[in-house]
């Protein structure tokens, strides 16, 4: 039996939080929700197919074997994961029907999650781990 975690390069993620980010601007520049399914599609991909396909394109760049970069958790980054595909299928749905101060809340939420990501410090991973703290001491209290 395997002891092995599964992890993404960190790299890999990095592209994907960039891919998230410039999306967004680039819906706020030119007034365009499509750009939203470039991040929103791949992460869908993602999810239900196991296979991004930015972080497929991105893995072509690698210099070094994706063992050597430094790993992400691949269960935290399903996690926020899902949370980038809610707000990005909500912002682009709402841009989509007219709602667009609720379209720019939505983006708002998912870019600066990601760029707060790349700084280093990913609030998806607060939420989870808020999440399984919570579920286990519910656990202990049946």
């Amino acid at each position: 039996m395997s002891n092995m975690v599964r992890s993404i390069p960190r790299p890999l993620v990095k592209t994907n939080q960039w891919v998230i980010v410039i999306s967004v601007v680039l819906t706020w520049i030119f007034g365009q929700a499509w750009f939203l399914l470039i991040p929103l599609l791949s992460g869908i991909s993602g999810i239900v197919f196991q296979y991004n396909p930015v972080m497929n394109i991105a893995k072509k760049f690698l210099k070094k074997r994706s063992e050597e970069y430094v790993p992400e958790d691949w269960e935290q980054q399903q996690f926020n994961q899902k949370i980038a595909i809610l707000c990005l299928g909500a912002a682009f749905v709402s841009f989509i029907i007219g709602w667009t101060t609720l379209g720019y809340v939505f983006t708002v939420l998912v870019a600066t999650a990601a760029f707060v990501a790349i700084l280093g410090f990913c609030i998806g991973c607060f939420i989870h781990y808020q999440w399984k703290m919570y579920t286990y001491k519910r656990s202990k209290n049946e």
